[in-house]
């Protein structure tokens, strides 16, 4: 995608992805259209100051490119309910950011001639600034049809991710993944740091940060190198 193309950017969900992810466009030169109205209007506010707040219907009439950042299971029907009442466009870019499901969700839009994309950031949100600056250098899966996997790709770079592309068969994989790294790893240091508190360790999330970063990181370089076999299980020596 050329920068200097100055995309009109609506955003229906306002959790903790959606802001974000309209912060960073923004950061790369788009204009905010609107965003759908959340739980923590305040928390919108400070990371989104000034951007008008619109119901779905009306982000999606009046933008070119919409980022959909709802819950999973409300996903389906949201695209398919938009496309009822008439609001895609055709022309219009579509972009969802689960990952669990690929571009395949977005074809009610797709069926209005609306451009469906699929773009999951690889990093665990907390919905404030900092995401922003944790978005680049993280990785992003994308998935689109061959003719504008570009696009997808492009915005990828533009929130300052790396893209890589998921096949539409192998999504259900890829979410997996992506729900086992991030429930392991918070239920694993829940674990740990409880288990010290009770031996008597004062501020054991501190305690265990360096040992903590240090073992993630060297299992990070084993699944980079390390043989898989065909069974599945790494080959160590």
């Amino acid at each position: 995608m050329n920068r200097s193309a100055r995309l009109g950017v609506g955003v229906i969900g306002a959790g903790r992805v959606g802001p974000v992810i309209g912060a960073a466009l923004a950061g790369a030169g788009h204009a905010l259209v609107g965003i759908t109205s959340g739980s923590d209007p305040d928390r919108v506010e400070a990371i989104l100051p000034g951007v008008p707040v619109l119901d779905a219907t009306e982000i999606a009439r009046r933008s070119e490119l919409v980022v959909i950042a709802v819950p999973s299971d409300e996903l389906p029907a949201l695209v398919r309910g938009l496309a009822e009442v008439g609001a895609w466009q055709p022309g219009q870019l579509v972009l969802h950011t689960d990952p669990a499901h690929g571009y395949g969700v977005l074809a009610p839009a797709a069926a209005k001639g609306a451009i469906p994309l699929a773009l999951h950031p690889a990093i665990t949100f907390t919905g404030t600034s900092i995401d922003v600056r944790q978005l680049v250098d993280a990785h992003a899966a994308v998935a689109a049809p061959a003719a504008v996997l570009p696009i997808a790709q492009a915005l990828a770079v533009e929130l300052g991710c790396e893209p890589v592309v998921i096949a539409e068969e192998d999504r259900a994989a890829y979410a997996e993944a992506i729900a086992t790294a991030t429930a392991f790893s918070r239920s694993i240091v829940t674990q740990a740091a409880a288990l010290l508190a009770q031996a008597g360790v004062e501020n054991p999330g501190t305690y265990l940060s360096t040992l903590v970063h240090s073992a993630i990181d060297q299992a990070l370089t084993a699944a980079g190198t390390t043989p898989v076999d065909d069974d599945g299980f790494t080959a160590l020596d």
